[in-house]
This record gives C-alpha cells, structure tokens and sequence, in this order.
C-alpha cells in the first residue's frame, strides 16, 4: 500500500506507485527507527510547508555567493523563532529535520558550529570547561568552527605548523603561525561568522613537543566583529560548491590564551607546564572519528536522494517501444535502466545500516573513555577511515550513474542531479583523504594478519576485531 498517492500527481507515477506491495509508512517507519519519530517528521514537514518565511525566496542557483550568504542568515534568524514554535523542547534529533528542510545541503551560518564545535565540547571539554562553554555555545551566545587542517597539511597531523607554546610565568599559552604553511586553511564559517574556533596546535612545554592538541580560541570581537589583535582572519573565495559555506584562513601572531584554554578531558597540563598524558595517545582524533561516521550517513542520504529522482523520473519518462505496434513504454520497464538505478536503492541502505552502526560503536567508545578504557579506539578509526572512504567513492560513482540514467534532463540543475554529485564528490577529501584512508585502514589489517598468524592475541581485544582471533573454525579468520 502506497501512502505517497496524491491527487493531482503524474498519473504515471501513480500508475507505478499502486503496484505497491507492501506499507510505505511501515518502511518509513523502519528507516526512520520508530514510528513516532517517522511521524515526528512528517509534522515538521507540514509546518515546514505552511511558512514561507523558511523558503528560499527564489531558487538559490539564481542566487550569486553574496545573495546565498545574506539569504541564508536570513533563514537562520527565522529557523530560531519557529524552532522555538514547533521545537520547544530543543529536541536534537527535531532540530536537525527541521535544518534539513530549512538549509538544503549547500551550509548555513551555524553548521560546523553544530556539527564539529559542540560535539568537541562535549567529548573534550572536561567538567568545569563544559559547563562553562556548552550552555553558551547550544545558545549561540558564541558561533565556533573547527581549525586543523593548514595550508602545508591536512592528513599528517604530527606535522602541523600551528604552536601553542607554554609559558609557566604566566601560565599562557602562546599561538603562533610561523610559516605562511601555518595558515589555517578551508574551515567552514570561519571567514564571516565565526567568532571562537576550536584550533588544532602543536603543544610545546618545557622544551618538548606533545603533538597536536585542540585549544578554544576567542578571535572576534563579540560586539564589532572585528579580529582581535594578532589574529588575521579571511576568506578562501569560491569552491566546487557548497558556497553558502564561507570557507576562511587563519593565521595567530604570538596571540597569548589561558592555559585552561586547551581541552583538558584528556590530556591535561599542569601550572608548571608538567604535561599528563590521556589514556590512549590518540584520543584528540575522537572527533574525526565521529564526523566520518555522520559523514556516511549524509552520504547514504545523497544516494538514496539520487536514486528517488532517477526511478520517479524514469517513472514517467517514456521513450521507445519494447513491442511494436504496443506504444511507448517507461524507460523504467527497461532491464538496462534498473540495473543502473536499483543497485543504488541498495547501496543507500546499506550505506545508512554502516553509518548507524559506527556512530553506535562512536558512543559506546566514549563511555568507555569515561571509565577509563580506549582499547577500541585503534578499530573504530579503521573501520570510521574505510566506511568513510569506499562510501563516498561509491556514493559518487552511484549518483553520476542517477544523472547519466536520466538523459539530458539530468544535467540540468532543475534535476538536483548536478547539485548532489558535486556535494557528495567533496566528501572523497574532506576529513580525510581517501587514499590515505584506505592506506590506514590497511596498515591496521596487516598488523591484524600478523597476530593472527603468530596466534598472538592481544591481551585486551576489542569486539570489533574480536572474530579474528575465535577458536571456532567456522567463524575463524582465514588469513
């Protein structure tokens, strides 16, 4: 049973939507995990729908870089009140349905601040730094983004330029840029919203460097919006899309920050600069590791967006005769055409099965960390680092397969087509380059096969890698 049959659609369409076998909204119901959050959705939708102060008051491909800015902080005071109106609780999961009808997917002012500030916050602020930052950053009394990749490097955190140098006379810390390579490089909303930053340094204390470390850094002026003094901030210019994002650069001229400025959940350093290391010297990549399971998901999403246009278009588009003398027929009658569209039906769900279950392993991974443990950090960053690259290599060649499946039509932007390829090809190298990725993944595979085959378990295994090592024949790894 179809739900989606309207009156009014192309009859077409409806013609194949009634051959519907089983419940729609139970499907929905089964991707969205329950149904009252299924139903939850839908409400937002219609609210959505009823005020038009949220739409774009013409199509944004319309729009040049400027008009996309101003249109979008526009929507964003909007979104605030009427969030207050059909969100009242703040509930997170509501907040980000209504974001995704409200913004699309080419960014708004406030998104790397929800989706990289906060969460750094939360997963490594400790107890009197979040409860001094995270009240004010969920009511936007400050807008924050993410700093670490730079101009020199992106992937080999342990040489990242950017210092955070310690002096224990004044017990500060002092910023510095030294090289032009320093320069921070593509954080999004840096270069006009963004008024604190979570920069990655490297922590420089008596004489010895610690590596790269993430410090929460003030760097406008709350009132006038100016940089502050030693602070030189700007904008990248035009990207591949995405360009409602304002990309920025960074660089810090000896700019001094207190030492309770650098997040000390993890490691910490004392008054007299004596540094205490976490319990697993990785744990400052926590916050990749989450953002490539989210990115998997909104991967996920793009495909399964491709392929819903592919099928409704080749739906009601016909095009030539499989029998003579019979008419035209639906392209999607065509084995051709389904062999392009249907794989990527699949490939959606389970690209979004892969994403939930590594978010999942994400939050069992920081309660862990509360108790002490991070044995599991090692495996989670391989199987984070392989999803997030096969998935959006796949994701990509799925959606050009979507476009091409649609002819001419395809191209045109009015098919959203074009628009999700070039969002989904951005994620083959943001946090994290592929290649590099899959080159980690496979290091950590050969570390594997080795203790596999000198029968040398670890003494702590996490239950990721766990089949590895089982005595069971059937279950056990053959390599």
């Amino acid at each position: 049973m179809n739900r989606l049959i309207q009156q009014g659609d192309n009859p077409l369409l409806t013609e194949e939507r009634k051959k519907c076998t089983f419940d729609t909204d139970v499907l929905a119901t089964i991707f969205h995990e329950s149904e009252q959050t299924f139903r939850r959705r839908r409400e937002i939708y219609d609210y959505f729908l009823r005020h038009k102060e949220l739409h774009d008051p013409e199509p944004v491909e319309f729009m040049d870089r400027y008009q996309k800015l101003e249109n979008a902080e526009r929507k964003l005071l909007m979104f605030r009140k009427h969030t207050d109106i059909i969100i009242p609780n703040k509930d997170p999961d509501d907040v980000q349905t209504l974001t995704s009808f409200v913004f699309h997917s080419d960014g708004y002012p406030v998104r790397l601040h929800n989706i990289m500030g906060i969460p750094t916050i939360l997963n490594n602020a400790d107890d009197e730094q979040a409860a001094e930052w995270l009240p004010k950053a969920m009511n936007l009394e400050f807008i924050s983004t993410y700093a670490q990749t730079e101009l020199g490097h992106g992937t080999n955190l342990r040489k990242l330029e950017t210092i955070a140098t310690y002096d224990p006379k004044t017990e500060e810390f002092i910023l510095d840029s030294p090289t032009v390579t320093a320069t921070k490089w593509w954080p999004g909303n840096l270069a006009k919203v963004s008024n604190y930053i979570v920069v990655v340094a490297r922590l420089l204390s008596n004489g010895k460097d610690h590596g790269p470390h993430p410090f929460f850094v003030q760097i406008r002026d709350p009132k006038t919006h100016e940089s502050l003094p030693g602070v030189t901030v700007g904008d990248i210019g035009p990207k591949f899309f995405i360009n409602t994002t304002d990309n920025g650069f960074l660089q810090f001229n000896k700019v001094r920050i207190p030492r309770r400025a650098m997040f000390m959940k993890n490691a910490k350093l004392l008054p007299d600069g004596t540094y205490v290391p976490p319990v697993h010297s990785k744990l400052a990549y926590g916050t990749m590791v989450y953002v490539r399971s989210v990115t998997v998901t909104i991967m996920a999403r793009y495909l399964a967006q491709a392929a819903t246009i592919s099928t409704r278009y080749s739906a009601i588009r016909k095009q030539g005769e499989i029998e003579p003398g019979k008419g035209e027929v639906s392209v999607l009658e065509y084995q051709t055409q389904r062999y392009r569209i249907f794989p990527q039906i699949a490939r959606a769900w389970a690209y979004e099965a892969c994403g939930r279950y590594t978010k999942k392993l994400y939050m069992e991974f920081l309660q862990g960390i509360n108790q002490g443990k991070a044995d599991v950090l090692p495996d989670l960053h391989a199987i984070s680092s392989v999803l997030k690259a096969v998935v959006t290599h796949q994701v990509c060649l799925g959606i050009e397969q979507c476009r091409m499946a649609c002819g001419g039509h395809g191209y045109s932007t009015a098919s959203g087509l074009p628009q999700l390829f070039s969002l989904a090809v951005g994620g083959c190298t943001y946090e994290g380059e592929n290649m590099v990725l899959l080159l980690q993944c496979a290091r950590y595979l050969v570390k594997c096969a080795a203790a596999v085959r000198l029968n040398k378990k670890p003494s702590r295994v996490s239950p990721i890698a766990e089949y590895l090592f089982s005595n069971d024949s059937s279950k056990k790894c053959r390599i």
